[in-house]
């Protein structure tokens, strides 16, 4: 783009796994370092406060990468924080950029719009069409509610807002809290803990909710940050899924992650918990006809993810060989 040098994007959320992901992505390709603000600069749920920032900052670009995150057992126990928060940093963000004039929005979503049982691969088309899964609703439908929002503004302000949702995501910056996270960052750490326990001459066993049966598709970060810049600068708009293209097992994963830590204890499967949606294989042919595709495998993107959580920890990075 001819416009790019001088073009002022506002990344929300910009320390967390995505908004990190697309500061890295603008940096890559020649962008000004990003409008960023950490939560105790600019609190998104302040409505008052956003709206001032919007209007002295002025920015021309917003990535909508902030919000209330977890995995089953955060979504499902955080319903009221996971819909009333992220209903209004949405809000305050996209009210702000359409009072502003900002020409163009990414907002992320996720793949849990959908229905809990839609066919596969999930086409964009399916929004709305049959019962959200019950443990993540309250997230779904903030996601679904701002969305809407973008659609809203591109069919009545003809602004060049689009909407992107991501399949699973991991890697840097990802959250490894077990009380918060999702499964495969929550994965790579339970079996890293179990490893070093039983290095250490502990026993130890990694213990893994579900069956083990349901599917599930991960994309890393930063192949869905450079769908994100590529939409961004082509000024498109509608609602567009971003996923790898294949899905795993949560037995495949876990499988997967022990080899790349180098764990080779035993495993539990703690059927007591829930599985989720039984599948979620999201349909990316319509991003893939503009050009899209992802770079980076699964196996890579877990192996390079581990190296990063091993540097949070402050040791070295002891890859399985």
């Amino acid at each position: 783009m001819t416009d790019k040098p001088g073009r002022r994007c506002f990344v929300a959320g910009h320390r967390g796994l995505l908004g990190s992901a697309v500061v890295r992505a603008l940096a890559a390709n020649g962008y000004p370092d990003p409008i960023v603000r950490t939560r105790d600069e600019l609190d998104l749920l302040d409505q008052r406060g956003v709206q001032r920032f919007f209007r002295e900052e002025k920015p021309d670009v917003v990535f909508v990468a902030a919000a209330r995150v977890g995995g089953i057992n955060a979504n499902n126990t955080y319903r009221w924080d996971f819909l009333f928060q992220n209903l209004v940093i949405e809000t305050n963000i996209l009210g702000s950029a359409l009072e502003t004039g900002v020409g163009r929005v990414v907002f992320f979503g996720s793949s849990c719009i959908y229905p809990r049982v839609a066919p596969q691969p999930i086409k964009e088309e399916y929004l709305l069409t049959g019962e959200l899964e019950p443990t993540n609703e309250p997230y779904a439908i903030a996601k679904i509610a701002g969305l809407k929002l973008v659609e809203a503004a591109t069919s009545q302000f003809g602004r060049e807002w689009v909407s992107l949702m991501p399949t699973n995501l991991y890697g840097p910056n990802d959250n490894f809290d077990l009380q918060t996270s999702h499964v495969l960052p929550a994965l790579i750490r339970k079996f890293h803990e179990a490893k070093e326990a039983r290095a250490n001459g502990q026993p130890a066993t990694v213990n893994v909710w579900g069956t083990g049966m349901a599917q599930r598709e991960f994309l890393h970060v930063d192949d869905a940050a450079s769908a994100a810049l590529m939409m961004m600068e082509s000024g498109v708009t509608g609602l567009y899924n971003v996923g790898y293209g294949s899905d795993v097992s949560i037995k495949e994963l876990a499988d997967t992650i022990a080899r790349v830590v180098g764990y080779d204890g035993p495993v539990e499967w703690d059927r007591s918990k829930p599985d989720g949606t039984p599948r979620k294989l999201m349909d990316s042919s319509l991003i893939r006809s503009r050009g899209w595709s992802p770079k980076i495998t699964l196996e890579d993107g877990i192996r390079s993810t581990y190296e990063w959580y091993l540097s949070t920890q402050n040791e070295p990075a002891r890859m399985a060989s």
